[in-house]
């Protein structure tokens, strides 16, 4: 196809995809089917394992079901533009290929990683002709996040005016790696995580394409699976490792597999989506009141290689803001234990951080000094400058004491009870209720004292 690098064309196969085209192809054609293919000795076994259909995808039943999205789309011959967001090894390249198969549309693929501008104008100018002799184009583009806004924008004219069908794979949030306009345009579709059972379907297949049992105990085939982290890519190179080992004389366990295997690294980007995803899922356990899975998040995140200090600086505004006045104890056992790790590094120094998780989930929560604090400010701005009222200023100049400085004030030690009930906010203003304590832990004495206090301040009209 004029206008497609050599680069493209030749580019490395998608797992579940077929090979990448010599020339882009149009109208609805066969994809080869692999278990009858015979591969070359050098073919990779994620490559034979392609599916030739769509019925053939794992994993992705809410799209390819029945009733799933891309179904009805091609049930009614309108398939839009799309964006395709998963992790890798999910199978986004390969339903790409699949729909403009199913679709009848001409295949063009461009990766954002390797392309410019210029390779979009000629796949642009190729696509018209394409639509000028009545056919159509189904143009993919790999990693679409990492095209800027101006090149994002290169797309628009092309995607309104039906030029292409457009179909862009991210492994980001398209919410924040793609501008509004080019969302405006596309669907955006989810692809899942491969889960337990679609990893097992590809072990199947495996098998029945070599013809070859893996030699793995039960356990030792779940702890395959749970290796590869919902990546099938992932999944089928480890396959194709252990076919090559020598014979064994008795079936891998757990242990012997994963010292021949490596795990696939969580995905964990400290910079990008799954950062915010994991922090909140921290701090929102926490404020659920369960250890465990704030534990379990908490380990999430130092094993994914986030700085400890981060952590400790998030459980410390954590302690301020969702266990506040009903524990005060828990800000400085926070600050204490984040002092603990610097001192101690890492790893000894992570435990002080575990043991702060624990007590700020099972701490009895409270917002109240967040929310009253908020609703401080939102006054502060509304009423200006308001000056205190005269009876609680410092008089340090005779001038200061002549105009009525500290005139009336009352020494709170006096008082009985330790309150006198004057008024400390700026006169004419209504007293506000901004600080509301709860019923919980520590805040029921402090609620208790506010509301004797308040009846001092009400028999006073202060």
């Amino acid at each position: 196809m004029a206008g497609r690098r050599d680069s493209m064309d030749n580019g490395p196969a998608d797992l579940f995809g077929a090979p990448p085209l010599q020339q882009a192809e149009r109208g609805p054609m066969p994809f080869p089917a692999s278990s009858h293919a015979a591969p070359a000795r050098t073919q990779p076994l994620a490559d034979r394992l392609r599916p030739a259909t769509l019925d053939d995808v794992v994993g992705q039943d809410h799209l390819l079901g029945p009733n799933g999205s891309l179904r009805q789309m091609l049930a009614r011959g309108s398939l839009a533009s799309l964006i395709l967001w998963g992790g890798p090894g999910v199978g986004k390249t390969t339903i790409a290929r699949l729909l403009a198969n199913a679709a009848g549309l001409r295949f063009v693929q461009l990766s954002a990683v390797f392309s410019g501008v210029a390779d979009l104008k000629r796949a642009f100018e190729d696509a018209r002709r394409t639509s000028a002799s009545g056919g159509g184009t189904l143009l993919f583009v790999d990693e679409i996040h990492r095209f800027n806004r101006a090149q994002q924008d290169g797309f628009l004219p092309v995607v309104e005016d039906g030029t292409v069908v457009l179909v862009g794979a991210t492994t980001e949030n398209p919410s924040f790696a793609l501008n509004s306009a080019l969302l405006s345009r596309c669907q955006v579709l989810v692809l899942h995580r491969l889960d337990d059972a679609a990893m097992e379907k590809l072990l199947e297949r495996a098998e029945t394409t070599t013809g070859t049992p893996l030699p793995l105990t039960p356990e030792a085939r779940a702890t395959l699976r749970a290796m590869a982290d919902g990546d099938g890519r992932y999944l089928l190179n480890m396959v194709e490792q252990l076919l090559a080992l020598p014979p064994q004389k008795a079936p891998l366990d757990p242990a012997r597999l994963s010292t021949l295997l490596a795990r696939r690294a969580a995905l964990y980007d400290k910079d990008r989506e799954e950062h915010y995803n994991l922090i909140s899922a921290l701090h929102k356990s926490m404020r659920g009141s369960d250890p465990d899975a704030a534990l379990y998040w908490f380990a999430r995140m130092l094993e994914g290689g986030e700085d400890p200090r981060y952590i400790a600086r998030r459980l410390t505004r954590f302690a301020a803001e969702d266990v506040g006045m009903a524990d005060p104890h828990a800000l400085p056992l926070a600050v204490a234990a984040w002092e603990t790790f610097e001192r101690l590094g890492s790893p000894e120094g992570e435990l002080a951080l575990a043991q702060l998780v624990v007590h700020l989930a099972t701490a009895p929560k409270s917002n109240a000094v967040y929310k009253g604090y908020n609703m401080a400010r939102k006054a502060a701005r509304a009423t200006g400058s308001l000056m205190p009222p005269a009876h609680i200023l410092n008089a340090p100049t005779t001038l200061m004491k002549d105009i009525g400085y500290g005139k009336g004030y009352e020494y709170d030690h006096d008082a009985q009870g330790g309150i006198s009930g004057q008024n400390y906010f700026p006169d004419g203003m209504r007293r506000p209720k901004l600080y509301q304590p709860t019923d919980r832990g520590y805040e029921r004495e402090v609620a208790r004292r506010l509301d004797s206090w308040n009846r001092v301040r009400e028999s006073r009209g202060s």
